[in-house]
């Protein structure tokens, strides 16, 4: 059998599976298995696999039959990819998507735009709340000048994933398990952001199967509407940010109108809403009213 023909096969299961991207995932998993990339599959797409390679045969077809069962390719691998940066995820945590660097890369600009002079300690604190995997955090902690970065989660799970991150991209991040800002110190932060449940409750079940039985259901139900978490982290927030902070939020795509009304409801202006390479919207950012001296976000 040539490498060529073994991943032909493993399409051919994933595609009467029902797995929607059934190419892109076959191949994955042949470069996961055999350590091979596009082009080391182009050179030797057509070689016969050598004898010793029979346990890496059986190896391949075993990941197949565990993605055809719609677990998400990310949990056979273990791994993911978020900002350039390799973050490990399990079933306990989200898998970051790339929708979330939209909001990643609204944060790194107003953290590297913050005067730092007129910081704790010359740090831009920044808060990551509902962290999971940390992906949001450790991508923060490492693209942003001079930061000081907290992540929250309620899940302890959550944040075993989370601390392996921070570990494995060798960023430096206070993490801490909480009911949102319930163990939270009187710390003021510089910058809010957060990726919290959205789903609505009655939404969850047209999910896909990859995501409804696999993802953790406490990190996707936003309760009846899908809004709960963005009000409560927004009434709450204005205790833990200084004047003229910043709180950025990823919102589902139906979800900018209400969450702008809830934010100006609680003092923030200067709002605005940022839409995905889709054309949907997906960040919605704003200050906390300083009193009067406010000036423009960073675009």
């Amino acid at each position: 059998m040539t490498y060529r023909e073994l991943l032909s096969e493993g399409e051919n299961i994933l595609k009467n599976s029902n797995i929607q991207d059934y190419k892109t995932d076959a191949f994955y998993l042949l470069e996961y298995v055999f350590n091979m990339n596009r082009s080391s599959f182009f050179l030797k797409g057509n070689e016969s696999i050598e004898d010793n390679q029979t346990g890496k045969i059986k190896e391949y077809f075993d990941k197949i039959d565990i993605r055809k069962n719609h677990t998400p390719l990310q949990h056979i691998t273990n791994c993911q990819e978020f900002m350039g940066l390799s973050f490990y995820v399990d079933e306990n945590v989200l898998i970051p998507r790339q929708d979330t660097e939209i909001l990643v890369e609204k944060a790194i600009k107003i953290c590297n735009g913050i005067d730092i002079g007129n910081t704790d300690g010359n740090k831009v604190r920044v808060l990551d709340m509902c962290t999971g995997s940390g992906c949001i955090a450790v991508s923060l902690a490492k693209l942003c000048k001079n930061t000081m970065v907290t992540a929250v989660d309620l899940s302890d799970k959550a944040l075993e994933v989370a601390v392996i991150n921070a570990k494995n991209n060798e960023a430096d991040i206070n993490f801490k398990e909480s009911d949102l800002f319930t163990s939270l110190s009187e710390t003021l932060f510089d910058i809010i952001v957060s990726n919290p449940p959205y789903i609505k409750t009655g939404d969850i079940e047209n999910l896909m199967e990859e995501v409804k039985f696999n993802e953790p259901f406490m990190a996707l139900d936003g309760s009846e509407d899908g809004l709960k978490f963005y009000r409560r982290i927004t009434e709450e927030s204005v205790k833990y940010l200084r004047a003229g902070g910043y709180l950025v939020y990823e919102i589902g795509y139906d979800q900018a109108v209400e969450v702008r009304a809830i934010m100006e409801s609680n003092g923030f202006d200067d709002i605005e809403i940022i839409k995905d390479l889709a054309g949907l919207d997906r960040v919605v950012c704003g200050r906390l009213d300083n009193g009067g001296n406010r000036r423009c976000l960073i675009n």
